[in-house]
């Protein structure tokens, strides 16, 4: 035990759950092997029942000899295998174990066991007719299955593949420290171009870099084989660089204070402006369309990251603002409304959506003033339901078109310049997404940002400090509908015409995903956020089908491994992580502090020398 974990113990701090004496024998752990593998056996069959297979099999990645759906197969035994073979955590005061040989039998062993569980599957299947409880084994996916060769054969090759993957997996473990990040980080990119080509082709055509194009990339789809090698070669290169500057770079940021690293932080903000402002103009009609998209979505998350994230307030029905700007932009804008319609301009009708969405806060907040968690949320599911109904209703036919909608919504114009196409339109998009992100950075260290975080914390404490709840609570909510109704009447004038059918009740759970996923209370996550969840699936149209099971998976992760998202707020970190922090906190000051502390002298009497 180290000197500043006994000054723990005896100050009364938990003990660091680090300094906890593991089994850290350098034995072949049987027991591990036999759980990875057979959830990765498991985890094979499954994506091979509900149809992956078949999805991803039109997906090439490497021309010809890797598709999406070999990819992704071939990825199960090697992931487990790295499971099985990453050794446990260092403990402080023990000498860490390294992987050696035992690790890398039990990672191929895990190979071994998930290729004869899939082998099993692939015997039933042929065996008994399972399609009559999974539809999507069809006679294709069995065929990918055994790689449309003779049984025998096929399942030789499942079970020895299997060990070979995880046999790699392993070796990722074994490989220096040095070298693993580069390795991992090129075997990713090369993944990912060839996974992502309907978003580098355009880039690479539109920088006039056909040369490049034409080397990695074969007319036929995917990557060619020298060009994933191309790949692979410079991602490893510049990622040999970063990890040996990475040290020095950390060490002079260790070193500012927060108000030095302003500058670098500002800084990366303004290059990462201006790359986002050029990518319409180079990347085409594609990926200023998923960029439309993913702004219209960011809006949204950035209202409800306000609702839920700052005040928490857990709103399901939020799509019905969403639905009031742009049905107020419609009837407001477009010569065909129903009503009567003054067919005012987009920006000429914006003042009356922002009256329209702080009306409904106001209606939706009001009621659910005293009501918290569930209750909370299955009030506004109902909200929104009601908000989609009544756009449904005959009885709103005068007003708003009922099933048959608003169409001949004009586009957005600035003078003379009509913003007609994806590339067009992403410039105003862009201009309401960076208003909304400054309101929400402003308002989050505002008095009411801070009344909404205590409110968050503890209501009733909150309430007994003196904190208005009814104005917090009804705050949160006209600011969350603001933004969400710019969001809806963006939409309106990009799509031209609305249905009640575009406001389902989906649209406020992908929202709430993408403020989980990234981190709630963090603008920076709600942005990563809106990448993961609505940009990748636009890029990804082999997922759109099992968009909502991928969705499920990441929730169950981020609960599971990191309920703070992937770019926590430093407030929500210390909320889940608060105990940790502290200890790490305390334990790296008195280890400082005994560093710092000289030996004592030893006692010296000058009289007698």
């Amino acid at each position: 035990m180290s000197q500043a974990t006994k000054q723990a113990v005896e100050s009364g701090l938990p003990r660091p759950e680090k300094e906890i004496v593991l089994n850290q024998t350098g034995e072949l752990n049987l027991a591990e092997a036999l759980k990875w593998g057979g959830l990765g056996g498991l985890a094979a069959i499954f994506i091979a029942a509900i149809g992956m297979m078949e999805a991803f099999d039109e997906r090439v990645l490497i021309q010809p000899v890797l598709t999406l759906s070999y990819a992704g197969l071939g990825l199960i035994p090697f992931i487990f295998g790295y499971l099985t073979a990453k050794p446990p955590p260092s403990i402080e005061g023990m000498p860490p174990v390294k992987a050696g040989l035992h690790h890398l039998l039990a990672a191929g062993l895990t190979g071994i066991l998930a290729g004869i569980l899939l082998s099993l599957f692939v015997l039933l299947a042929q065996a008994v007719n399972l399609r009559d409880i999974f539809v999507n084994i069809s006679p294709r996916t069995l065929d990918i299955l055994t790689f449309e060769q003779e049984t025998t054969l096929a399942l030789i090759l499942l079970i020895i593949g299997g060990g070979v993957l995880g046999l790699l997996g392993g070796l990722i473990v074994i490989i220096p420290e040095q070298w693993r990040r580069p390795v991992v980080s090129a075997l990713t990119w090369t993944l990912l171009v060839g996974l992502l080509e309907v978003l580098f082709q355009p880039l690479l055509r539109g920088l006039n870099l056909n040369f490049v194009d034409n080397i990695l990339f074969s007319p036929f789809g995917g990557l060619k084989q020298e060009g994933a090698l191309v790949v692979f070669v410079v991602a490893f290169a510049i990622y040999t660089v970063m990890e040996r500057r990475e040290g020095i770079f950390s060490q002079r940021l260790a070193g500012m204070s927060d108000r030095e690293k302003r500058p670098y932080l500002y800084a990366g903000i303004v290059v990462l402006v201006i790359v986002l402002g050029f990518l319409p103009i180079v990347g085409g009609v594609f990926i200023s369309e998923v960029l439309d998209l993913v702004g219209i979505f960011l809006l949204m998350g950035l209202g409800l990251n306000i609702v839920v994230g700052y005040a928490g307030l857990l709103d399901l029905g939020y799509v019905a603002f969403f639905a009031v700007g742009a049905y107020v932009t419609a009837v407001l804008t477009s010569p065909t409304s129903p009503a009567w319609s003054p067919e005012l301009t987009f920006w000429a009708a914006i003042p009356f959506v922002v009256l329209a969405a702080a009306l409904a806060g106001i209606l939706v907040g009001t009621p659910v003033l005293r009501m918290r968690g569930d209750y909370l949320a299955i009030v506004t599911l109902g909200f929104g339901e009601i908000a989609r109904l009544l756009f449904q209703s005959e009885w709103l036919v005068p007003y708003v078109g009922g099933a048959q909608g608003i169409l001949s919504i004009p586009n957005i114009s600035i003078g003379s310049f009509e913003a007609q196409t994806p590339p067009q339109l992403f410039y105003p998009i862009a201009a309401f997404v960076l208003i909304a992100i400054y309101v929400s950075w402003a308002l989050k260290d505002s008095r009411i940002g801070r009344a909404w975080m205590a409110m968050r914390e503890d209501e009733p404490v909150a309430e007994v400090m003196g904190i208005d709840i009814v104005q917090a609570k009804l705050s949160a909510f006209i600011a969350g509908a603001v933004l969400a109704s710019f969001g809806g009447a963006l939409f309106a004038a990009k799509i031209g015409s609305i249905f009640p059918r575009s406001f389902d009740i989906i649209i406020s759970i992908q929202v709430l995903v993408l403020i989980i996923i990234g981190g709630m209370s963090s603008i920076p996550g709600v942005i990563a956020g809106a990448f993961i969840v609505i940009g990748l699936p636009a890029l990804l149209r082999e997922f759109s089908e099992f968009q909502f099971l991928i969705y499920g998976a990441l929730l169950i992760y981020m609960m599971l491994q990191k309920p703070e998202g992937f770019f926590p707020a430093k407030e929500r970190m210390r909320e889940l992580h608060g105990e940790e922090m502290l200890q790490d906190d305390w334990l790296k000051s008195r280890e400082a502090a005994d560093q710092e502390t000289p030996a004592a002298a030893p006692d010296h009497n000058p009289d007698t020398g």
